[in-house]
């Protein structure tokens, strides 16, 4: 008679937990059995597994063979080997809503970038423009750095501005994003390759 050392399922539909058990190979699964060896409950948190090592050993020692199931519940147990980590999943909806609000905030972030480079260049350009105009002035080059100087210092208070509203931009349209279906996020942000 070959012996394993196996699991036998037992408990309620999709509520399962396992005997590790000492059976005749030929038998069915959960049919009839030599000793229990011990229990396994995958769903509780962590998983438990209680075995009497020194019967698993004596079933060993008189040629039973372990299944690889019950092969990794032995090396768990004797502290061979570590419990596995679960990892949590997560849905492709939820993926992608979250690949959806990182390029919506990166896109936010670009846009309010672009705006504040723009707001520091205009005023520069605007001071020397006005220099160009007035050459019958003194010194106009001199008052043209000074008054750029000026703007310049001024601009910093513009940005701020407008990095608020880009930012209140941004949130605007991760909230219209939220309400907005998957499907829909998804075709505004691929254009369509007709």
């Amino acid at each position: 008679m070959a012996v394993k050392i196996r699991l036998a399922r037992a408990g309620a539909k999709k509520a399962p937990f396992y005997r590790v058990i000492a059976a005749d190979g030929r038998s069915a699964r959960d049919g009839r059995f030599l000793e229990i060896l011990g229990r396994y409950n995958p769903r509780s948190e962590p998983s438990s597994i209680e075995l009497d090592l020194a019967k698993v050993d004596a079933w060993i020692s008189k040629g039973a063979q372990p299944t690889e199931a019950a092969g990794k519940l032995i090396a768990i147990a004797r502290g061979e080997k570590t419990v596995p980590a679960k990892v949590a999943r997560v849905s492709k909806k939820v993926a992608s809503k979250a690949e959806a609000d990182k390029k919506a905030t990166a896109d936010a972030k670009e846009k309010a970038k672009t705006e504040k480079r723009v707001a520091a260049e205009a005023p520069v350009e605007e001071a020397v423009a006005e220099a160009e105009e007035t050459p019958n002035e003194e010194a106009p080059a001199e008052e043209a750095v000074a008054e750029a100087e000026v703007v310049a210092e001024e601009a910093p208070v513009e940005e701020a501005a407008a990095e608020e509203a880009a930012v209140e931009e941004a949130a605007a349209e991760e909230a219209s994003a939220e309400e907005a279906p998957v499907e829909e996020a998804a075709a505004d942000a691929e254009p369509d390759a007709e």
